[in-house]
């Protein structure tokens, strides 16, 4: 199926790369935030057990997991305001131009909690400086090893961006931010979250059409370059919700 945007670029729907991470309850599922690895098991009565190959009619399993935690979730301005506001009703377009970028982070000595910290800087983006129709940015960091899809990130110092990209995204129009990273925010701060905060302008000009996606993968087959974005997002009332964008190359 062909079809043609409103500037006259065409794809074709039935080529979508997916840079979504699965779902799994093996210790291959990718992990962040010192959570578990997901359970998925079936149900269990005294009468009646919800897996065929145990005896049941059919596979009827329970799913408990953390969006955030467990693998590529989108999330909104909710996810750092006291009220939970739902990626469900601020997210409703899903169809984006979008840009995948690839950046290398910078080593950044933390001499007073003796280490060294990976983050991207404003400038690592410049070259985007001239555009302001950059919807969805995507960013894949290097080096990029296939292993990021079953990462236990817990405790290990993943790069991060510094909040002085965020001027520079404005500047190119981007409302939805995608990372192959578990946070765009370092993992030890205190829980200051300043590039979340800044992003989604909380609390005092708060931005709820905003969406930050975690945890892609952007295999290296998919070049860097201009691309449609279609952002399928699981229908869940929560801050966050499993995630799975689509790449689509114009032609």
């Amino acid at each position: 199926m062909i079809l043609t945007t409103t500037d006259g670029k065409k794809v074709n729907l039935k080529n979508g790369k997916d840079i979504s991470i699965p779902l799994s309850n093996t210790s291959e599922n990718p992990r962040a935030w010192y959570v578990e690895p997901p359970i998925i098991e079936p149900v269990r009565t005294a009468n009646w057990t919800g897996a065929v190959a145990e005896g049941g009619s059919v596979n009827f399993r329970n799913i408990f997991f953390n969006p955030h935690g467990h693998g590529t979730h989108t999330e909104c301005l909710g996810h750092i305001t006291k009220k939970v506001y739902s990626i469900n009703e601020h997210l409703n377009t899903y169809f984006f131009n979008a840009t995948v970028i690839s950046v290398t982070p910078i080593d950044v000595p933390v001499p007073e909690a003796d280490r060294v910290d990976q983050v991207v800087f404003s400038d690592q983006l410049e070259h985007f400086a001239h555009r302001s129709d950059i919807k969805a940015l995507i960013i894949r960091t290097q080096p990029n090893p296939i292993t990021k899809k079953n990462k236990n990130y817990s405790n290990t110092n993943p790069p991060y961006l510094s909040p002085d990209c965020l001027p520079l995204l404005d500047k190119m129009g981007v409302r939805h931010l995608l990372v192959d990273l578990p946070s765009v925010d370092p993992e030890f701060d205190n829980g200051k979250l300043n590039f979340h905060h800044g992003f989604w302008g909380v609390p005092d000009t708060p931005q709820f059409d905003r969406t930050i996606t975690e945890l892609v993968y952007i295999p290296d087959a998919i070049d860097d370059g201009d691309y449609l974005l279609n952002l399928q997002v699981a229908p869940f009332e929560n801050d966050a919700a499993p995630s799975r964008p689509l790449l689509f190359e114009f032609y």
